[in-house]
């Protein structure tokens, strides 16, 4: 398997991934706005040149926030998710973001043991975040030391 930055290009099969990852897929014009984006990064991972996964990242202000990962079903715990992540968490390193933050599913403890196995701690809870079905999305944030932090006191 092999990682590369994603194009527009590529929007068509990654809304395939979508569709056949998530209930409420983006459309590949929400891709490709997302792309056109200065501040985001899109990454695939492909088999055989065959985009089995994507990841999309988005840095502002120093912080750093992943906008969906997905994998094909018959991918999935082969390594293509951690080469995702990985890919992410060093454009935020080169990005000079202080933190990577994420929202996952409750229930997805696959994704979840990802995530905190790259370091990712729990920060907080979103309730009825996800829909179809309707569920809690748990806030994992991994920060990074050295980034740029912009969240300076200024006093009375």
């Amino acid at each position: 398997m092999t990682v590369r930055q994603l194009y527009q290009t590529d929007a068509k099969q990654i809304a395939e991934i979508e569709t056949a990852c998530f209930a409420d897929p983006w459309s590949v014009d929400s891709i490709c706005s997302a792309m056109e984006n200065k501040n985001n990064a899109f990454f695939g991972v492909f088999s055989q040149n065959r985009l089995i996964g994507y990841g999309g990242v988005s840095v502002v202000a120093g912080e750093g926030y992943v906008l969906n990962i997905g994998v094909l079903p018959e991918h999935r715990t082969k390594g293509a998710g951690r080469m995702l992540l990985e890919s992410i968490i060093q454009h935020c390193q080169k990005q000079r973001a202080a933190f990577l933050s994420l929202e996952v599913r409750v229930s997805n403890a696959p994704a979840r043991g990802l995530y905190e196995n790259s370091g990712f701690m729990p920060a907080g809870l979103r309730r009825g975040f996800y829909q179809n079905p309707k569920e809690d999305a748990l806030i994992l944030t991994k920060y990074f030391s050295g980034g740029d932090r912009n969240d300076e006191y200024i006093g009375d």
